[in-house]
């Protein structure tokens, strides 16, 4: 019998290899970033095995590197991801995502009677309770957002 022919998956030349995202995750991590686009090429990985994680996702993204903003909304969804990047084909910089005490001006409070949902000039922010499961507390009306709330918003 012969061996199953091993598929590898093309190294990118440059851009972002997202690591470590929680598996099922990497749909969501796309569509924060708004991909795909005509621009970029993205390759997908979902359910890896991972000696850290058990299962893992993986993104990576052609010519494209990340902004912080980008990189903050991740850390929402996928607190254990690490962001690579790529520059000829070589890893120059490698970092976990992190989530600060505060998030500001990311996500929308649910409460609908939330000053931040009216028509006043006010920018949403949250405090951070627990890193797991992910919940924040809105500053305005101190609703609390538990960590399917969080995911909703990035559907």
């Amino acid at each position: 019998m012969k061996a199953p022919k091993e598929l590898k998956v093309k190294p990118i030349r440059n851009g972002t290899v997202i690591d470590h995202i929680t598996a099922n995750k990497a749909l969501n991590v796309l569509k924060i970033l708004g991909l795909p686009s005509k621009e970029a090429a993205v390759t997908i990985a979902m359910n890896v095995k991972s000696s850290l994680m058990g299962k893992k996702d993986i993104v990576k993204v052609e010519g494209r590197e990340l902004e912080s903003r980008e990189v903050d909304k991740i850390a929402l969804i996928a607190p254990k991801a690490t962001i690579n990047i790529v520059r000829d084909y070589e890893i120059v910089g490698k970092s976990k995502v992190t989530l600060s005490n505060h998030v500001n001006g990311i996500l929308k409070c649910p409460n609908p009677n939330c000053i931040t949902n009216t028509n006043e000039p006010v920018t949403s922010k949250f405090s951070v309770m627990d890193m797991g499961p992910l919940m924040l507390r809105c500053y305005y009306c101190e609703r609390i957002m538990s960590n399917q709330d969080i995911e909703k918003q990035f559907k």
